[in-house]
Order: C-alpha cells, then structure tokens, then sequence
C-alpha cells in the first residue's frame, strides 16, 4: 500500500511539471493515508526530472521521518496542518503557478465571475491574511496551514467545495479527495485565475449571478449531479 502511494504521489508530483504550474523545484504534492495515518511527500529540493518513486518521504501527522533517506519538502508541515483540519481530504497541492500567485501576492480572493469557475469552487476562492512577524519568525509553515484553516472556519467556507486558499504574499494551496485530484484542482485554479485576471483587464468587476453559479456547481456535485455518465450497471 504504501510502495503504492509513493508512485502515485511521485507521478502527482512529475504532472505539475507537465502541466506548467511550476518551475524548477517550486511546488510539492503530499498525499495520506488515513487508515495509518501515513503521508507521502516530495523531498526537499530535488528537482522533478532526478526523483524516483523511491525518494518520496513518508512521515505522520506529527512529521516524524518514518521512512527516506532526503528530508521532506519544507512546506511539510503547512500539508499536516491542512489534513488534520480537512478530514476529508487526501491530497494536497502548493504551487507558486503565475496568475493564482498573481492574486496572492495582491491579497486578492479569486472572484467567480462564470461558469468555468464555478464548476469546481463553489464560490470566491478565499485569501488568507498574511502571516504576522511572530507567526513568520516562529513554526513559519505550520502557520501558513493554520491560517488557511483559520480562513476556512472564520468565513464559513467549505473546504470541499472550495478545495483551493491563496494565501496572501505567498500563493496557492490546492486539496482533494486524492493526491490526483488536488494536482487537478491546482491546475483548474491556474486557469480561472488567468481567465479572471483577463476578464478584469476588459473592465468586469462582478462576480457572475448566485443562482448561475450554484446551477453549474450542483449538476456536477451533490446527489442529483447529473453532468457526466452514470456508472454502469446503475
């Protein structure tokens, strides 16, 4: 099971690369496992195009080293904080892809002005507030997920509908249901944020309409989602 993880957090990791979200070693994707407890994640530093399925890192929820001779990425502890807040998650993304940072680095939300948007976050993706100097000086990467967390609960957001944070001067931070799933949402994120940088460009300042949004959000999620095909045999 966990040989298992490691491939798939590894080629998680190598489709960042592919899909343009980073540059030289900027990003990392984590995935756990949580009947142990166990998460998989990049190495520190190591560039995409050197790693192996065998470098990944596997640590628990309070960090310990478990098993891999490199040490974890450094945003380790952002990811532990994000999966004992979101219980329903098992994958988490970062990336410093250009626009979503674009709108970090501004302390923007990332509006939902359509339809594209609105198919995967069901609503404003949220940004964080900054970090304080006590916070930056002190446990720095612990604090960034416990802010996001902080966000989530304090603006009553949900963190599997909107499975996406900025956080302010820094940049994206994406989850799932599987570490794929995250890569897929940091990917969806990248091109809504450059579509809504675009879409401010040409003058529009208003999100798209409540029920427009909710419409293309629910027949894709929730019980009676009826976008896509059924399963066979049901």
């Amino acid at each position: 099971m966990l040989e298992a993880l490691k491939e798939r957090v590894y080629k998680a990791n190598v489709e960042l690369v592919k899909l343009g979200l980073v540059l030289f070693t900027w990003g990392n994707v984590s995935s756990v496992d949580r009947s142990t407890g166990l998460i998989v994640i990049k190495p520190s530093g190591v560039e995409y195009d050197k790693m192996a399925p065998g470098d990944m890192t596997v640590v628990d929820l309070s960090g310990k080293i478990i098993e891999g001779a490199l040490k974890p990425s450094s945003d380790t502890p952002t990811h532990l904080e994000l999966y004992k807040a979101f219980p329903n998650i098992e994958g988490v993304v970062h990336t410093h892809s250009k626009c979503a940072t674009a709108f970090a680095q501004a302390g923007r939300s990332l509006t939902a002005y359509g339809t594209t948007h609105a198919d995967y976050f069901h609503g404003a993706v949220p940004c964080a507030r900054g970090l304080t100097t006590v916070e930056t000086e002190f446990e720095y990467e612990k604090n960034t997920g416990l802010v996001i967390a902080e966000t989530f609960i304090s603006q009553g957001f949900d963190p599997d509908a909107v499975p996406a944070c900025l956080v302010k001067s820094h940049g994206p931070f994406t989850w799932g249901a599987s570490c794929e799933a995250a890569v897929y949402h940091a990917a969806v994120l990248e091109y809504c944020a450059e579509m809504a940088l675009m879409t401010e460009s040409l003058g529009a300042a208003a999100p798209a309409p409540q029920y427009l949004l909710d419409k293309h959000y629910w027949r894709k999620h929730g019980k009676n989602a009826y976008y896509g095909q059924k399963e066979q045999g049901h």
